[in-house]
């Protein structure tokens, strides 16, 4: 492939795991990981398969003749179809390790600008090829999954890894037009000059895009008050294959619906976002931070309830339960802890910090660690509770293949729903997941935090670890996924907060949205993408007996 033709202008990505060619997890991490899974789940003797190499793997002839006019950024070879096949999700990884890449796509294009995007709509389009957007590659809900092979045929994979510059900095509104194919630390990068940050970090951070963000309904650093990325869009520009969109740079507007709100969240099914005018923040120049010990998990979420309704907008506040503490190495399993910290580019926050754990002490809480602005507390944070939490967060992703590697189920999920019914709903959730681990497969862990936090609820975020072989575990990850997606449906919660629906979610979507909106959302795509072929099974289906013209 030649190097103009794609995104990735330095090292490549390993289509195995997180992080790039060259990059190894040395034996110690793995048998550290290794043993903590064992001693966990009370197991022993875990083979971890060895990593797959490309040689490894058999892919279908691509199907596609690329036209002599979109040879210059569109390839057929390998290595591009094999890394644009499978997200970062267990199911994906797993797939991963079995050697399976019956969904590779035929094609992948990487545009330059947006004429080359139309171009590959129009083609697509004559040919009734199905056309997949894709940003970062680090989806764990099945976001760019490929269709089924006989349901087109052909797919094309468009890498928006080109489109990766800021374009325009608008310095007196604090705001910046961006390109959507620009990752996590290329943004900051480009934005740290001009003192503004866009401060949106999602574990993800590192592989993820902007766009990917947008489509997707991401949430990222801020734990309250500027949680979704939907907040921090001004206007979008989407070429979508009936043709172009350019939303106007407002602060605000009465006028009729959004037009901005109908992309975000769309998942890459109505049209592809090439830029974002988006709301940055000043680069930080205040912290305060501590952590909370609370003996049980609902006395502190009671702390949490009210910090969130007071109004003071913590940017951390990271609740975890005993064993999610334990794991992360911020306690050691007996109580819950809490990680709070504040953080400004204008004032100094300790009185929101000295606050806050007023509240905590009135709910029983025990101040573990504390640090203000006369403590350094960036350097605070990098330490104890907080900084083995931080640690383990940005480095977990690049061993999560290694859960897969093992044949143990181990994944999380997560969701939002209202304060009044938390502990009523969370334990039942807890408590079908616990049943269906023991019934079915010997026992396993489930544990939970607050990622994010609104004044009327929580968002809570659920992981789950369980025992199971390399023949069995797809069929054991299925099973314990819809225990679990079933409740959240059945209980009133959202199906996601902030993973996105992708396919893995899409039949308990259904359940949650009006099905009048789903019948709206479908004239909507017919009118954007009139032939059907952007993104297809994600959101939304074609409605019965429309016909395809041309």
């Amino acid at each position: 492939m030649a190097k103009e033709k794609s995104g990735y202008y330095g090292q490549r990505r390993k289509f195995w795991s997180w992080g790039y060619e060259g990059e190894a997890n040395s034996k110690d991490e793995i048998r550290t990981m290794r043993d903590r899974v064992e001693q966990r789940l009370g197991i022993k003797d875990i083979e971890i398969l060895s990593d797959p190499t490309l040689d490894e793997i058999e892919l279908y002839a691509s199907r596609i003749k690329i036209p002599r006019t979109l040879e210059d950024f569109c390839t057929s070879e390998k290595w591009d179809r094999i890394v644009h096949t499978y997200g970062k999700g267990f199911k994906d990884m797993t797939l991963i390790y079995r050697r399976d890449f019956k969904k590779a796509p035929d094609v992948v294009a990487y545009p330059r600008d947006e004429e080359d995007i139309a171009a590959i709509f129009d083609w697509c389009g004559e040919n009734s090829y199905a056309c997949i957007p894709y940003g970062g590659g680090s989806s764990v809900t099945g976001g760019f999954w490929g269709p089924e092979r006989d349901a087109f045929p052909g797919v094309v994979v468009i890498d928006l890894g080109n489109l990766n510059k800021i374009l325009e900095v608008d310095p007196v509104s604090r705001c910046a037009r961006i390109q959507a194919g620009i990752l996590g630390p290329a943004l900051e990068e480009q934005l740290k000059p001009h003192g503004l940050t866009l401060r949106h970090i999602p574990q993800s951070w590192e592989f993820s895009s902007l766009g990917g963000w947008i489509a997707t309904r991401s949430s990222g650093h801020y734990a309250t008050h500027l949680t979704h990325i939907d907040d921090m869009v001004e206007s979008l520009r989407v070429v979508t294959p009936a043709g172009t969109i350019q939303n106007r740079r407002l602060p605000g507007s009465g006028a009729g619906p959004n037009p901005d709100r109908l992309f975000i969240g769309s998942e890459g099914s109505l049209g592809i976002i090439t830029d974002a005018w988006m709301r940055l923040q000043g680069r930080v120049k205040f912290r305060a931070n501590a952590s909370i010990s609370f003996k049980t998990f609902y006395q502190g979420a009671k702390a949490v309830r009210q910090i969130t309704q007071a109004g003071l907008f913590p940017a951390n506040c990271r609740y975890l339960d005993e064993q999610d503490a334990k794991f992360y190495g911020a306690g050691d399993g007996t109580d819950s802890v809490l990680l709070l910290g504040f953080e400004s580019a204008d004032h100094p926050v300790d009185a929101w910090l000295e606050r806050s754990l007023e509240i905590c002490k009135d709910f029983g809480g025990v101040v573990k660690q504390q640090a203000g602005t006369a403590d350094n507390a960036l350097e605070t944070s990098r330490s104890g509770p907080q900084g083995n939490w931080r640690h383990q967060f940005r480095y977990l992703p690049r061993l999560m293949h290694t859960r897969a590697a093992m044949g143990i189920v181990s994944f999380t999920f997560e969701t939002a729903y209202t304060w009044d019914r938390f502990e009523e709903v969370d334990t039942e959730i807890m408590r079908r997941i616990r049943k269906a681990q023991k019934e079915n497969l010997g026992g396993g862990i489930v544990c939970r935090r607050f990622s994010f936090l609104y004044p009327d609820g929580p968002a809570p975020y659920y992981s789950i670890m369980a025992p199971s072989t390399h023949a069995n575990s797809l069929e054991a990850y299925k099973m314990l996924h819809d225990v679990a997606s079933d409740a959240l449906i059945e209980l009133g919660a959202t199906i996601t907060h902030h993973h996105a629906v992708g396919k893995s979610f899409r039949p308990w979507y259904d359940k949650e949205v009006d099905p009048l909106f789903r019948r709206v959302l479908a004239a909507a795509k017919t009118e954007l993408d009139p032939k059907w072929m952007l993104n297809p099974g994600l959101i939304v289906d074609k409605p019965a007996g429309l016909k395809i013209v041309g």
